[in-house]
């Protein structure tokens, strides 16, 4: 008590100074004890994403997959979770317009941590500017009333976290065709941009079958159709990984039901905003959004 009331007077002036006090004598532990020591947790080791298993670098709109080290407790990404499997794989991502660097971190048994930097390699996405034209009009009464529910069944659908490894796995194509629609491509109208194209385009008949690009769990069947996506079907395949399929004609699963990549899960077709027949294929990881095609590789023949 004493001590601390005379830090505080310290804090007023004295009227008469006093002469400057010898400095105390340090405190030593006596011979037969250890002398006492902070107990702090170490420093972080800063290490390079090899060591995790990722590329050197991940680009906007990418994913990568990783390893943990042994006897990892918990992996964050700037912050927020990471999803682990129980042999330490994981999967990460960056949105279309993420800067800078992902910062990940595993905290270890004995309070140590693990801090890896995994630079972003930024795109050229494609921009069309349209000087003569201006943005989409303000939606109609009726888009206006139905949308925030839609919003929240996409949200809801994208958020389950189902039980399902097809994020391990080698992406095939839903569907082959012409690419008519690139992932991030934007319109600027008149100086105001519009969003960005969020998945890629690939056009086709209508009724030409669609297949699970990878193992997954339907988390949402959208019919009837949804004001701008059409019939939608979302497949989860789990660490956070969905696949969302827009405009189908059909849609031949069920929410809750479990697919294997290969699966048949509708039909191409025109539903919702769409000026033709083709699919959209759109994907998240949490919130982030990711070209599909970079995913699925080099489309097939035929």
């Amino acid at each position: 008590m004493l001590a601390s009331a005379a830090a505080l007077a310290g804090c007023v002036p004295s009227p008469t100074a006093a002469p400057l006090a010898a400095p105390p004598e340090p405190v030593t532990a006596p011979r037969d004890e250890p002398a006492l020591r902070p107990t702090l947790p170490p420093p972080p080791e800063l290490v390079s994403p090899v060591r995790l298993g990722l590329p050197p670098a991940i680009a906007q709109g990418g994913v990568a997959l990783g390893t943990a080290p042994s006897g990892t407790v918990r992996l964050t990404l700037d912050g927020a979770p990471v999803p682990l499997a129980p042999d330490g794989r994981f999967l990460v991502a960056a949105d279309r317009d993420a800067t800078g660097a992902l910062t990940l971190t595993a905290a270890l048994p004995g309070a140590r941590t693990l801090t890896a930097t995994l630079p972003l390699t930024q795109r050229a996405w494609r921009l069309e500017r349209l000087d003569r034209v201006a943005k989409v009009p303000v939606p109609d009464a009726d888009f206006a009333r139905r949308r925030p529910a839609e919003l929240r069944q996409i949200a809801a659908a994208r958020a389950v976290g189902a039980d399902s490894v097809g994020w391990r796995q080698r992406f095939r194509w839903p569907v082959t065709g012409r690419i008519s629609g690139l992932f991030g491509a934007q319109r600027i109208y008149r100086g105001e941009p519009g969003s960005y194209h969020g998945g890629v385009d690939v056009a086709r008949g209508e009724g030409t079958p669609v297949v699970a690009p990878a193992d997954g769990v339907v988390t949402l069947a959208a019919d009837p159709p949804f004001t701008l996506e059409g019939r939608l079907l979302i497949l989860d395949h789990g660490a956070g990984l969905t696949s969302a399929f827009l405009h189908l004609s059909r849609i031949d699963v069920k929410v809750g039901q479990h697919v294997r990549q290969g699966d048949p899960i509708g039909l191409v077709g025109r539903t919702g905003r769409a000026s033709g027949p083709h699919l959209h294929w759109a994907m998240t990881w949490r919130g982030a959004r990711i070209d599909p095609q970079p995913v699925a590789g080099a489309m097939p023949a035929g």
